[in-house]
């Protein structure tokens, strides 16, 4: 969507293919592209031999095929899920049901505070219901196996239950959807917070690996510059929206229209939905004031 920072364009990566990353990391792209996964969902396999996959992705036949097929001579040791979208986690069934390995990672998907309105209904339906780990992972926590760790770094903001794994054999972070080099992160509430999210953003900017493994798009090879790009961007876009209520406005739709000109229709939901997410941190820090609880369909002013 428009709150893109780097579109990365030179992302070569067809489908159902296995491709090396580094020493330990192969990459097989799902076949399912959107004005929100961009080109699909990232699916990664982890180490040699005994490996780990990573966000097995969306249950789609072929896609599991081709994730069985990348690691046919191999065994299957830990199926490991960043968060409970229905791009990222169903396939952890299907592929438990070919291996017997374990699913580990984040929690089931956390149950949505009340808030009304169709996008955030169609929103939810995107969280994989189905979802019930092994072994829940908190932060810190680790699944491992030889010659590679995989450490939980809870990251809560893209969803309630969103972790990253860091791999300290390679200095690597698998960042999943919380910072990805194509796009903007979707912040969309009740199940997405704002505030969560920057302060997921701020933890990373304490860590120091060399490399970001997206959950969609190619990696993010200087991160601490990008962490600072994405708070950044996220400043601009809290300031522009104070701006749109100096000026008068006083609901999303129309923050959305000044602030997102020229978006496509398709995602004017999801905008709306970053905007309210905006407002409602800025809410709870007392810069803005709404009547009740924070909502979509609010009314909303400086404090």
């Amino acid at each position: 969507m428009s709150d893109a920072l780097a579109f990365d364009q030179d992302f070569d990566a067809p489908s159902g293919q296995c491709v090396a990353l580094s020493p330990l990391v192969r990459r097989v792209l799902a076949g399912n592209p959107s004005p929100f996964t961009f080109k699909g969902t990232c699916s990664y396999i982890v180490g040699r031999g005994r490996v780990a996959i990573i966000d097995p992705g969306p249950d789609l036949p072929a896609h599991v095929a081709a994730l069985l097929d990348a690691v046919r001579q191999e065994t299957v040791t830990h199926i490991v899920v960043s968060h409970t979208h229905r791009d990222h986690s169903p396939a952890a069934r299907a592929v438990q049901a070919a291996t017997g390995a374990l699913i580990v990672g984040c929690g089931p998907h956390r149950a949505a505070r009340p808030l009304a309105g169709g996008e955030i209904d169609r929103l939810e339906a995107s969280g994989d219901l189905g979802h019930a780990p092994d072994t829940e992972l908190k932060d810190a926590d680790a699944a491992s196996g030889p010659g590679w760790t995989l450490q939980a770094v809870e990251t809560p903001g893209h969803l309630a239950n969103h972790l990253c794994f860091a791999l300290p054999e390679e200095n690597a972070l698998f960042s999943a959807d919380h910072v990805m080099a194509w796009s903007t992160s979707v912040v969309a509430p009740p199940a997405g917070s704002m505030g969560a999210y920057m302060a997921s953003l701020d933890k990373l900017r304490g860590r120091h690996e060399r490399i970001y493994w997206p959950g969609h798009g190619g990696p993010v090879r200087d991160p601490a510059r990008y962490l600072r790009a994405l708070i950044h961007h996220r400043r601009q876009r809290e300031a522009s929206i104070l701006a749109r209520l100096a000026a008068g406005d006083r609901t999303v739709p129309a923050i959305v229209a000044a602030i997102y000109r020229g978006l496509s229709p398709a995602l004017v939901g999801a905008a709306a939905l970053s905007v309210f997410a905006h407002l409602e941190d800025l809410a709870a820090r007392g810069v803005v004031a709404t009547d009740g609880p924070p909502a979509l369909d609010g009314g909303y002013r400086l404090a």
